[in-house]
């Protein structure tokens, strides 16, 4: 079995009028091309962690077709909220909606861990790197939500650590926000993914920007940019 990571899919199968090709050429195709490539290389017996913005939907309902695509491709899913999830409910109506439109091979990052085998998968959205960052939302309670996701990844990481017991086996930590970037950093999230001893973190969020390095190493911690348009609409391998 091998794991997979990708954010940032940006599906919008009803809702054209959000397709990311206005973002220039290398978005073109992107959905057929995600599609291509995952079919190629992702197997049944393997699992895809995709941390964020998966649909441009507004609604579970709406969401329905791009959850349906994900759910028909190879593999085990496993999601994790982004900032532009508005389509994202209570784990409750996940689960009831999912029962209901037949979808059965994909489960939620969220207040939660995952024992993947070789690895333990934990995460949480995160934040924005401060609230006077671009396209950060005005009049947001930056404090408040940045208190919760930092709560959200101590529940997460305090969850893979009891998975991972005396076993040795390495917490993987998968978010949609950097959180360190362009010299910055959230030291509340990075201080919590050091002290968990967590070695490698996987982010989206950050488009058109392919000349960042893959790899951007701190602290100990690699922290990894899987956007899908960073990787050419190919998942990335993690073990």
């Amino acid at each position: 079995m091998s794991i997979y990571a990708i954010a940032d899919l940006h599906l919008s199968t009803k809702t054209a009028d959000k397709s990311m090709e206005v973002f220039g050429k290398r978005w073109d195709g992107y959905m057929e091309r995600i599609e291509r490539n995952w079919r190629h290389l992702v197997k049944d017996d393997d699992t895809v962690i995709i941390p964020g913005d998966i649909s441009w939907a507004l609604s579970l309902e709406d969401a329905a077709d791009d959850l349906l695509l994900i759910d028909s491709l190879p593999g085990k899913k496993i999601l994790g909220k982004g900032n532009h999830d508005y389509w994202w409910s209570t784990m409750k109506k996940h689960n009831e909606f999912f029962s209901r439109i037949g979808i059965h091979n994909i489960s939620f990052l969220y207040n939660n861990a995952y024992d993947l085998g070789d690895i333990i998968a934990a995460g949480t959205r995160g934040w924005y790197i401060d609230e006077d960052a671009p396209n950060a939302p005005e009049n947001a309670e930056y404090g408040k939500l940045m208190n919760r996701e930092v709560m959200r990844l101590k529940t997460s990481l305090t969850a893979a650590k009891a998975i991972q017991g005396n076993s040795g086996r390495e917490i993987v930590c998968f978010l949609h926000f950097p959180p360190i970037y362009n010299g910055e950093e959230i030291t509340a999230l990075t201080d919590l993914i050091e002290e968990f001893g967590v070695r490698r973190v996987y982010y989206g969020h950050i488009h058109g920007k392919y000349s960042l390095p893959p790899v951007i190493p701190h602290h100990g911690v690699e922290y990894r940019i899987i956007s899908a348009d960073y990787l050419e609409f190919v998942p990335k391998f993690v073990i």
